[in-house]
């Protein structure tokens, strides 16, 4: 049994071990692969591990041997589904495993905008507290979080998590589900966009969510929203976002995932005035990353014992 892992660097940039799967195969790591190599690398492999390389048809002709693909990771668009399919190999995800942690990061870029403790900080540091007239000074406006309606769009385990939260900080909360269910707090999402002072994107990447906060959406909100990404970055339009943010529609964006990463040099968001962007991080606490790892593994073992686990399909 031969198992390749291709990008082993997204997960484990050293802090792990990917030794637990040697006791099930012939293991091989790579820290990244470039798409040219995709093919070579995988070779006569088994099963390979991977994150964000993307597997075609054409891989897929290429590797005979390969018959099963483990995503170190939730979201699989980097697969073609019904390539995999239909030559029979069997794919598995990583569901929920960084609920916690991105629900946490959508609250560490709220509060950065409510409190602005960053600008403060760098403000104090620079001597400006020194030279104040009065005990305190604030540079921009704060704002409690108590009573603001933040919307949620999209409504899985992060969403609701991110509910919990905003419960917790006295803040009320609508939802627009990607699947509706009955949910008490359910509203439509030209609704949601009218009434939302914050804005928290939880849907998944496809055809129909595709730069669903657009130009159209963001004139349907208040002035003055607030909005978080820490989904995908193909859900937003950067252009129109950047005219938001330019006009003072948009008070404060802030994301974790961009629509090609790394980030380019043109990205239209970069630089631009209240705009908060980390590097696709919100997953990457080494508890969150250490459940990954476990899932992946365990997924692994059952495939190899006929008992398959989070399969995609």
């Amino acid at each position: 049994m031969k198992l390749t892992i291709l990008d082993g660097l997204a997960l484990n940039p050293g802090d792990l071990s990917w030794d637990c799967f040697s006791e099930y195969a012939s293991l091989t790591v790579y820290n990244t692969t470039d798409e040219k190599d995709v093919i070579s690398r995988i070779g006569d492999s088994d099963a390979v591990l991977l994150n964000k390389i993307k597997i075609n048809s054409e891989i897929i002709s290429a590797c005979k041997n390969l018959k099963y693909i483990g995503v170190m990771a939730t979201g699989y668009n980097v697969i073609d589904v019904e390539a995999v399919k239909k030559a029979g190999i069997t794919v598995c995800n990583i569901p929920a495993y960084s609920t916690d942690a991105v629900s946490q990061h959508v609250f560490a870029f709220l509060l950065n905008f409510s409190n602005s403790v960053s600008l403060h900080n760098d403000s104090v540091q620079n001597g400006d507290w020194i030279k104040a007239p009065v005990f305190c000074y604030w540079k921009k406006p704060l704002f409690e979080l108590t009573g603001k309606t933040l919307g949620i769009l999209g409504y899985g385990n992060i969403g609701k998590k991110v509910e919990k939260i905003a419960n917790a900080f006295g803040m009320n909360v609508l939802v627009t589900p990607h699947h509706p269910n009955g949910e008490k707090n359910c509203v439509s999402l030209e609704e949601l966009f009218e009434k939302s002072d914050i804005i928290s994107l939880h849907v998944p990447l496809n055809k129909e969510t595709e730069k669903i906060i657009n130009e159209d959406a963001i004139s349907k909100m208040k002035d003055g929203v607030y909005i978080i990404n820490t989904a995908r970055g193909g859900l937003v339009d950067e252009n129109a976002v950047k005219k938001g943010l330019q006009s003072g529609k948009i008070a404060g964006f802030a994301a974790d995932v961009i629509s090609e990463e790394p980030m380019l040099e043109n990205n239209p968001l970069l630089g631009e005035k209240n705009c908060v962007l980390t590097p696709h991080l919100a997953w990457a606490p080494l508890e969150t990353r250490l459940r990954c790892l476990n899932i992946g593994l365990e997924n692994f073992k059952g495939w190899l014992n006929g008992k398959i686990q989070n399969s995609i399909y």
